[in-house]
């Protein structure tokens, strides 16, 4: 299911008991400038549950050694708990096999993956890569290198003034020379859910490869990529309640066997001599060398955990605190909300007339509230916007009314401080 601010929550969706999930983040029980913690920034990372923090003591303390090589116990037992853990990403996404799934150290990471060992060897000077002016850097600079070193261009699909990506101007974006096609899910700076399955539709129709980035989708919106039928997916697992330092690639098996490794040395080795090298298989082929192992069992236990609150339920909470906040932020005089999608889902952008985004973060924080100022790692977006910079307050599992009063309170306040 996708959010949106006025869509009533479903009478099937089990009651979701937003006090009892809150207690599961110790970080929320901590003080801020002597005042509670309200964290509104859960779109850059979110905060991690006591079964993902507990994940990697225990590892760290009981399970810990370097995996696939070593023939002791404690070797075997790590690396059952990193099969194990990509096994869950398998069942998460809803991939085939478990070989299409890559571990990366973010999502960043595999977009650079996918745009030098899939693209750079496809492109020439002239071809095109389609994006959207509302794509985070991550997902604009891979292609951009991968462009530059052949002549070729990176070309945007244009937003409009809501937010929202119109399809009759994606459509006018393809040509005949466009060789990869790469979509945010989910916008982080305007919450717009875009309607991924057609853009994939439109690709493959004139056999165009298609990356989804799911950074922002994947806490929020249940993924089946067999039914999406992307060629690439990504996410990172600091986003999903998870560790920092561990991210994902979903690639289709015909792709990355196809594909020449990104990076060289440790397991991503079959054989090495100075005649030449041979390569593991995938998804081995492209993890070279010691992978963040803790950080790939505690995403595991992260997955578990949203998964046991069910992604329903927490879309359905989610969508219902998103417009509590959407109706307070629009009472407020001189506070404009950037992206009003029909579909959106998490995020609150503003800008408020003459206060700077800078000054309105460091305001907030005095009162103990959270949130993130500057361009968000969109610039392209906030240039679209006419905006130098904004604020984001973003909503997550644990974002309760109270947060949303508290914050609204303390803007209130700076409105009528510096305007």
């Amino acid at each position: 299911m996708t959010l949106t601010v006025d869509r009533p929550v479903a009478a099937d969706v089990p009651a979701y008991d937003v006090a009892r999930v809150r207690r599961d983040f110790p970080i929320l029980a901590t003080r801020m400038n002597d005042r509670p913690l309200v964290y509104l920034d859960t779109a850059a990372s979110a905060q991690k549950p006591a079964i993902v923090i507990d994940t990697l003591k225990r590892f760290y303390e009981q399970d810990y050694a370097n995996i696939h090589r070593g023939v002791y116990d404690l070797s075997q037992r790590a690396t059952a708990a990193d099969d194990a853990a990509r096994r869950k990403v398998q069942r998460f996404l809803g991939a085939a096999d478990w070989r299409e799934i890559v571990f990366t150290r973010n999502a960043t990471e595999a977009i650079n993956l996918v745009a030098a060992s899939f693209l750079r060897p496809r492109l020439q000077a002239g071809d095109e890569v389609l994006v959207t002016e509302m794509e985070h850097h991550a997902n604009i600079v891979p292609w951009q290198l991968a462009a530059d070193a052949v002549g070729a261009k990176v070309v945007a699909a244009p937003v409009s003034d809501t937010g929202e990506l119109s399809l009759d101007a994606f459509v006018d974006r393809i040509t005949p020379r466009t060789r990869m096609i790469a979509v945010a899910w989910v916008s982080n700076v305007l919450g717009t859910v875009n309607p991924v399955h057609e853009l994939v539709r439109i690709a493959h129709a004139r056999d165009i490869p298609i990356l989804i980035d799911a950074a922002q989708a994947v806490q929020h919106i249940p993924v089946d990529v067999q039914d999406l039928d992307a060629d690439f997916l990504v996410f990172s697992g600091h986003k999903l309640y998870g560790p920092s330092g561990v991210g994902v690639l979903y690639g289709k098996a015909t792709h990355l066997e196809a594909m020449p490794p990104y990076q060289g040395g440790g397991d991503m080795i079959d054989r090495v001599s100075f005649a030449g090298t041979t390569w593991n298989e995938i998804p081995f082929k492209f993890e070279a060398g010691t992978p963040d192992i803790a950080g790939i069992v505690a995403l595991g236990a992260a997955i578990d955990y949203v998964e046991a609150l069910g992604l329903e339920a927490i879309a359905a909470h989610e969508s219902e605190v998103l417009a509590y906040a959407t109706r307070a932020i629009n009472q407020l005089p001189g506070v404009r909300i950037i992206g009003t999608a029909r579909e959106k889902c998490s995020v609150l952008t503003f800008a408020m007339e003459g206060v700077h985004p800078q000054d309105i973060g460091a305001l907030l924080d005095l009162d103990g509230i959270a949130v993130r100022t500057g361009h968000h790692c969109a610039m392209p977006l906030h240039e679209r916007f006419g905006l130098a910079a904004s604020a984001r307050a973003s909503i997550g599992l644990y974002t309760t009314h109270e947060d949303i009063d508290a914050f609204v309170a303390s803007l209130r306040r700076v409105g009528e401080m510096l305007q």
